[in-house]
């Protein structure tokens, strides 16, 4: 049963981005750190959020002025840190006289956040008038319209390669990841937890591993992560739903990020530019169920349809536009009294002694702030373990993918001879690291085949998904190292070429290719239009009714 010979000083559960950020830290700190995933890097929530790196405008609401400079300062670094993945944009708040926030509250908060992130390098806030609005944002319903502020935060329009970059220096630092290895019960001796045994999820074979800290750090699952072998806990996760609708450009679509004061309950709703479309959202519902099962229903679309048709009315958007959807359950405290947008977003770490001593669960947590929940996380680990924990060099450190002068990696790539839109997809994706990508194409001696001419997608990003980033499936390559299941036909059109060529290099037969193929199908399902709305078209765009 045992696959490790000797054992960790913590095992982290969970490959969400702040579980990464965990091990990565950990490991930099010079601890011996194995992270276990029941499925794969950045496979639940991290992946189905709105995609923005921001600083928390409406926590100011909250008062939690704490939590915003954390998250502005953090937002900076990703700046610095993965230039090529995290990017500012600009963001326009509309001012109408519909809104139930006043716009003296609006300015007044805006000029808090340009405060709150006074070490910033990009652009501070600005205010439009009417007429200056309208031609910034001509597709803008005009009735009620006063005024926008418009604001700098961030993007990463591939949340996971983020999250890869992270498991690759997590790695890179001495981390040992596991993926496919689902927890099913806690190693026990004398009371105190002392190890988790997991399942390897494509053999089945159980293995253990023994640390004497446990970190939890599963998102929404951290109530699942014991099937047996454990007290009954208290709940710790009272995650909402958000669901997000992918629209081609509509008539009267913004150049920016829209963020605007639904006219229905006052929420607060996005339009974002992504990918070449538009990303709709979000909704924020309560959800009990697995949070795996996750699916946007028909009634979040109709909400979301009808605020951006109030806001540009020549959009005329109807459940035939939408594409395809997702939906993601945010890892928030339970807090079954509270509206669900007044639940805190701040992190906690949550001591299971004296039912589970050695057991710490993470609780809470964004995408943005994942570095310093991670440094919280670590030196929390230290003192528990009694020794005098080294500095955290995270700050400083970039990702692999901004190692390097992007500039050199854009000439060599173009002294490949590759396509325009092939070098750009590239160094969009793995920033220098694309260099990496050619060079599995040259140990092959096969050249640069194209898997996918219309993103320009390389044949050798397969090889390195699966030598270098620890991809093990045909859904772990094209959702979430290659992302060509966003793009237009979901790579449909090319996925038994891309499991013909994984296939190779993993040895799979033509039944375990075909396998594959049936796999990816069965997860694009996730993306699915609301049945209500699908009145007979596929389901997913590009796949067969």
């Amino acid at each position: 049963m045992e696959e490790f010979s000797t054992p960790f000083d913590v095992v982290v559960v969970g490959a969400g981005i702040n579980g990464l950020g965990i091990a990565r830290d950990a490991a930099l700190r010079g601890l011996r750190v194995v992270l276990l995933e029941q499925d794969d890097i950045c496979s639940g929530v991290s992946a189905w959020s709105g995609r923005l790196v921001h600083g928390g405008l409406r926590y100011l609401e909250h008062r939690d002025f704490a939590l915003v400079r954390e998250s502005l300062r953090e937002r900076e670094l990703l700046f610095r840190l993965a230039p090529h993945l995290v990017k500012p944009l600009r963001l326009i708040m509309p001012l109408s006289s519909h809104s139930r926030r006043p716009a003296w509250l609006i300015r007044i908060g805006m000029f808090l956040y340009d405060a709150l992130s006074f070490d910033k390098k990009t652009q501070g806030h600005e205010v439009l008038n009417r007429d200056a609005i309208l031609r910034r944002f001509p597709g803008i319903e005009p009735g009620g319209l006063r005024g926008a502020v418009v604001f700098t935060d961030g993007q990463v329009e591939y949340a996971e390669r983020l999250c890869t970059e992270v498991a690759l220096a997590a790695a890179g630092a001495g981390a040992v990841i596991r993926t496919k290895a689902r927890v099913e019960e806690p190693v026990l001796e004398g009371g105190r937890v002392v190890g988790v045994r997991y399942r390897n999820t494509l053999t089945d074979e159980m293995h253990e591993v023994r640390a004497p800290i446990v970190l939890n750090v599963a998102g929404p699952w951290i109530d699942r992560i014991f099937r047996r072998g454990a007290p009954d806990q208290p709940r710790l996760n009272g995650g909402t739903k958000g669901s997000h609708l992918i629209v081609d450009p509509f008539p009267g679509a913004p150049d920016d990020v829209v963020y605007y004061e639904s006219k229905t309950d006052g929420r607060l709703v996005l339009v974002i530019p992504w990918m070449g479309r538009y990303l709709i959202g979000t909704t924020d519902l309560r959800f009990d169920d697995d949070p795996g099962e996750a699916r946007c229903d028909a009634d979040e679309m109709d909400y979301l349809l009808g605020e951006v048709n109030e806001l540009i009315p020549s959009a005329n958007l109807t459940p035939a536009d939408v594409l395809f959807t997702y939906s993601g359950v945010r890892p928030l405290p339970y807090a079954p009294d509270v509206e669900e947008w007044e639940i805190p977003r701040s992190h906690v770490l949550h001591d299971h002694a004296p039912d589970l001593p050695g057991l710490i669960t993470v609780v809470g947590g964004k995408l943005t702030t994942y570095r310093q929940l991670a440094e919280d996380a670590v030196d929390d680990v230290f003192k528990r373990l009694g020794r005098r924990s080294p500095k955290c060099v995270t700050a400083s450190l970039p990702l692999p993918g901004a190692a390097g002068d992007f500039g050199a990696a854009r000439a060599a790539l173009g002294r490949e001879g590759l396509d325009r839109r092939t070098i750009e997809r590239l160094l969009a994706l793995y920033g220098t690291r694309a260099l990496d990508v050619i060079a599995e194409a040259d140990a092959t001696g096969a050249g640069h085949p194209v898997l996918d001419p219309a993103t320009g997608a390389l044949e050798a990003e397969i090889l390195l998904a699966v030598r270098r980033e620890f991809a093990q499936t045909l859904t772990d390559v094209l959702a979430r190292r290659m992302l060509l299941a966003f793009e237009p036909g979901h790579g449909l059109d090319v996925v038994g070429r891309a499991a013909a060529v994984m296939g190779a290099e993993c040895g799979w037969d033509q039944a375990r290719q075909a396998a594959e193929v049936r796999g990816y199908r069965e997860w694009l399902e996730r993306l699915a239009v609301p049945t209500r709305a699908a009145q007979g078209r596929p389901a997913v765009e590009g796949s067969t009714p």
